[in-house]
């Protein structure tokens, strides 16, 4: 296959470097979370859905391009068959940095083994609530002691970091902030507090329950020291420190209160193959039609791509009361 070396990256319209490709490997989860997904999902049809091969070829056409940092999520990453497989390629990749992954946990106690051994440097775990009756109401199906139980394996299998995901809803789990920063201090596990993205109609407001990233580290405060910190993961996280614990980070995701827009180094491959240029617009191109038109050769795929690039907005545009603007749900999107 015909390729050409981009020694200066990808650069877009704004002069932001984009060094960070997220992949959703499935639209299809063994979950329907509340903030996702509505209750009866159809899913798409798999011809429509990127084979691993395409995932893997794309994978490679972006690192080979300046990409450093690969997330694989879903869906549920681990529902698809061949994915530790796929993850052993894609780590393998000269010029890769690191390969990572964001799942519900739900497959840990039989696969954490083997994708740190297949090169996944770090895990994202997504946990709620510690509390199985609320568990079960934001998941729809999922089962706390499995998850619990994963990541129990996860933290035995050699990954460098895991760190919890927490989407804060009030009524829901917002009063569990505080036991949820001890269950990963306790652990030596860091935890990242998400402002809800209204992504899709799941049937309820979006604004009853939004709980802002100023409100969670007020909670969290109210128990314990939090110390200012410059680190930096390659995502949109803010961290801070606890203070007597030197291994756990908390961080905060704030597409709301505090717009990220300005450093984003990321686009986003749905599970059919649309690059995202933005996570909160409709900006896209067709990398499925691409490759699957140029099976030989990546130069019209990065003519494409770059002038793509030119057009990824300045920023996002979620609204938390309005209606909404995104009709795509976060499972097609890739959380």
């Amino acid at each position: 296959m015909a390729d050409i070396q981009m020694p200066d990256g990808l650069i877009d319209g704004l002069g932001r470097r984009i060094d960070y490709l997220r992949i959703s490997v499935t639209d299809r989860c063994d979950f329907r979370c509340v903030y996702c997904m509505a209750e009866n999902m159809t899913f798409l049809p798999r011809p429509q859905i990127l084979s691993l091969e395409e995932i893997e070829r794309l994978a490679a056409f972006f690192v080979n391009r300046g990409v450093k940092k690969i997330r694989l999520t879903g869906g549920e990453p681990l529902v698809r068959r061949g994915i530790v497989d796929l993850c052993g390629r894609i780590s393998a990749l000269p010029g890769l940095r690191e390969l990572v992954m964001t799942t519900n946990g739900s497959q840990l106690t039989k696969l954490a083994g083997p994708l740190a051994a297949a090169g996944v440097k770090r895990l994202n775990i997504s946990l709620d609530s510690l509390d199985a009756d609320k568990f079960k109401a934001i998941t729809r199906t999922g089962s706390l002691p499995q998850v619990l139980a994963g990541i129990d394996a996860a933290s035995q299998a050699g990954f460098e970091r895991i760190k919890l995901n927490v989407v804060v809803m009030k009524g829901r789990n917002a009063n569990e902030v505080p036991d949820l920063v001890d269950y990963v201090l306790a652990r030596g596990l860091d935890i990242s507090f998400i402002e809800e993205i209204p992504l899709g109609n799941v049937g309820r407001s979006r604004g009853e329950s939004f709980c802002s990233s100023d409100e969670v580290r007020a909670l969290i405060s109210q128990r314990h020291h939090l110390i200012a910190s410059t680190e930096n993961s390659g995502g949109p996280a803010r961290y801070v420190r606890v203070k007597g614990y030197s291994q756990s980070r908390i961080g905060f995701i704030s597409p709301h209160s505090h717009n990220f827009c300005a450093t984003c180094n990321r686009v986003r491959l749905t599970a059919e193959g649309r690059l995202l240029l933005c996570l909160g617009q409709e900006n896209s191109l067709d990398m499925r039609a691409l490759i699957r038109r140029y099976p030989t050769t990546d130069t019209p795929v990065q003519k494409a791509l770059l002038k793509a690039l030119q057009a990824k907005p300045a920023q996002h545009n979620f609204s938390v009361d309005g209606a909404v603007q995104i009709v795509r749900f976060m499972n097609a999107t890739g959380g």
